[in-house]
């Protein structure tokens, strides 16, 4: 039972403790400050217990299989909670129109034409909320299955539509 305790106590402590530096990251300084304070609590809490059952290699080998599975779990977390927002990139053949329908769907687009080896192509700029990704992903593949996608999380907006979205 108290290696049960002790797993517990690591995984809850390491999950939060990837989840705050994700936020960190983002930006969300404080959130990521209030999910510390609740970190060290339990960090604290767990410390004495685990010191008490380290000298076991049970305990030992609990303690660093709970490390990574609460480091699973923190990015479970914070992949389920997906803050922020993400760019998409997509190059399709030059001609087909995929603004209409995504602008429809509430997406942003910016559309310009370019260059590649095989000729004009058009190319897409696309905003939207990381929790949409996936949908997003699918429709431009369902109205352009030989679409080229690549993404990117954006930092910081300025102007423009999402700014306007973001007010």
């Amino acid at each position: 039972m108290i290696y049960v305790l002790m797993a517990v106590v690591q995984i809850a402590y390491v999950a939060l403790n990837s989840f705050r530096v994700v936020l960190m990251i983002k930006g969300k300084n404080y959130l990521a400050s209030a999910i510390s304070t609740i970190e060290i609590f339990i960090y604290i809490s767990g410390l004495s217990l685990v010191l008490n059952y380290t000298e076991s290699s049970l305990g030992l080998i609990v303690y660093s299989v709970s490390f990574g599975a609460g480091i699973l779990l923190g990015m479970y977390i914070e992949q389920k909670i997906a803050l922020g927002y993400i760019a998409l990139q997509v190059v399709s053949e030059y001609g087909r129109d995929l603004a209409p329908p995504l602008r429809a769907k509430g997406y942003g687009v910016t559309v310009w034409a370019g260059e590649g080896a095989q000729g004009m192509r058009s190319l897409y700029l696309i905003v939207a909320k990381r929790k949409e990704y996936g949908a997003l992903r699918r429709t431009v593949l369902e109205l352009d299955p030989k679409a080229f996608l690549f993404s990117y999380e954006p930092m910081q907006f300025s102007g423009g539509y999402w700014a306007k979205k973001l007010e």
